[in-house]
């Protein structure tokens, strides 16, 4: 296969847009995923999320008569993979009917059976089906909040899996449990059932053999580009898994929360890191229209107010620790018009609590206030304040 898959991580301060850019752009446009199909799954990291809700797990369900029963569910990690697979198969399946079309479409244009073809048109056939493209749509997991959960402890062994060759196959494999790989293939739509003692094999709804069930697992999931063929293979009936080409992993980190959880060196290394800058014209313009107005008065363009912000953030370096991490974007307050609620509420307060939780003498001294006077959040959000931070800061 000859898709590239990405392993990303977008880096830079609150409200750059870096989900935006993941699904308007990276999703859209660089992978050709339709953002709204099933091929784009997302989740969100936080303290309490798991290896169960990354990979999967084990969860107890009532059914009507009260009785438990325990069902495992899939987590974003396996629901992302087993879409992949699903669509290498789907692929094979179609790539194969497509060359079927073919030949029955060169007997039609002969007027000759099969068994009737000349060598020479023996081989034009096989040169025609040579060209029948391969269509393996992409899926994407999309991860926000890398760095808010335990990421060394949500991917467990799927860690191992991070390391790429250059066509896109995991270096490595791991094995998964029987748990784990059940739930994945029943996300395949693969189904096994014993019936009377005889098993019965379902594939997407449908009874099949059990040699075109394997096959389906063994030899399509399998498919290696050359200079990997035989290392490590796929093989999901001794569940043995890898992440194929057609599964790129997508993440967001703001780099003020970088504190939250520590990202060893040897996880860092697997991604490819972009930073997302602040300072970018086309976000300026996708906020163009935006304004601020405080009590019922426009006061100016909000990406105006944004940039005279994050200048007075940058004159105050000495006082400001990792100062790249501590300037907004202009999605910060993603809305349409930005009254004196959310300047107060959001911006003002993440520049208390963030910008300048344990020296306010920049607050004080851009107010005209003595510091005594800047003491409490309440203070600072007065209403009359309020109006002269946001006039002082657009002097600045």
């Amino acid at each position: 296969m000859s898709n590239s898959p990405i392993q990303k991580i977008l880096f830079g301060s609150p409200g750059t847009g870096k989900s935006y850019q993941i699904h308007k752009y990276i999703i859209s446009e660089e992978l050709k995923v339709n953002d709204q199909e099933q091929n784009v799954i997302t989740t969100v990291f936080h303290p309490e999320y798991t290896y169960g809700d990354f990979v999967g797990k084990l969860m107890p369900r009532t059914d009507d008569d009260g009785r438990v029963e325990y069902k495992f569910y899939p987590g974003h990690f396996l629901k992302a993979l087993s879409r992949a697979y699903r669509n290498i198969i789907d692929s094979w399946i179609q790539l194969k009917k497509d060359q079927e079309n073919v030949r029955d479409n060169y007997k039609k244009e002969l007027g000759k059976n099969l068994d009737d073809f000349s060598a020479e048109e023996r081989q034009e056939l096989k040169q025609r089906k040579e060209k029948v493209e391969r269509k393996v749509e992409n899926v994407v997991l999309v991860v926000d909040e890398l760095n808010r959960g335990n990421s060394a402890a949500i991917f467990g062994s799927v860690f191992q899996l991070l390391d790429r060759e250059k066509k896109g196959w995991s270096q490595y494999s791991i094995t998964m449990s029987d748990l784990e790989i059940f739930g994945l293939l029943n996300s395949m739509t693969f189904r096994r059932y014993n019936l009377e003692g005889e098993s019965v094999f379902y594939y997407n709804g449908n009874v099949c053999k059990a040699t075109i069930y394997n096959k389906y697992l063994k030899e399509y999931i399998s498919e290696r580009d050359p200079e990997i063929q035989g290392k490590n293979e796929v093989n999901l009936l001794e569940n043995r898994i890898k992440i194929p080409p057609n599964l790129s992993i997508i993440a967001t980190m703001n780099t003020s929360d970088n504190s939250i959880y520590f990202m060893d060196s040897a996880f860092k290394r697997r991604w490819d890191w972009e930073f997302v800058n602040i300072d970018d014209v086309q976000q300026r313009e996708q906020v163009a229209s935006r304004k601020v107005i405080l009590y019922g008065h426009e006061i100016c363009a909000w990406y105006k107010l944004v940039d005279h912000l994050n200048k007075f953030i940058r004159l105050n370096y000495k006082v400001v620790r990792k100062i790249e991490d501590k300037q907004v974007g202009y999605f910060f307050l993603n809305e349409g018009t930005i009254t004196e609620a959310s300047i107060k509420n959001k911006l003002m307060f993440f520049i208390w609590d963030s910008v300048f939780p344990n020296n306010r003498k920049p607050l004080a001294e851009l107010l005209n206030l003595r510091e005594e006077e800047l003491v409490t959040f309440g203070q600072f959000t007065k209403p009359e304040i309020v109006k002269k931070f946001v006039t002082k800061i657009l002097e600045v």
